[in-house]
């Protein structure tokens, strides 16, 4: 489990690395990297609106 931890934060470090790279003009590789993470990070926020959204529409009449 810890193992599997480091190498998400190893793996969303290098992700922002790209971002930051790509962004100042980096090879090819770099930015379709970096345009991964991006795309994952809005997948991500968007799953968590839903969920937030979910959680209060199934409120009960208190």
């Amino acid at each position: 489990m810890t193992v599997l931890l480091g190498v998400l934060v190893v793996a969303a470090a290098g992700g922002c690395v790209c971002v930051v790279w790509a962004v100042r003009g980096g090879p090819r590789p770099v930015r379709a990297v970096a345009a991964a993470t991006l795309a994952a990070s809005d997948l991500l926020r968007r799953s968590a609106r839903r969920r937030r959204r979910g959680l209060g529409g199934t409120s009960g009449g208190d």
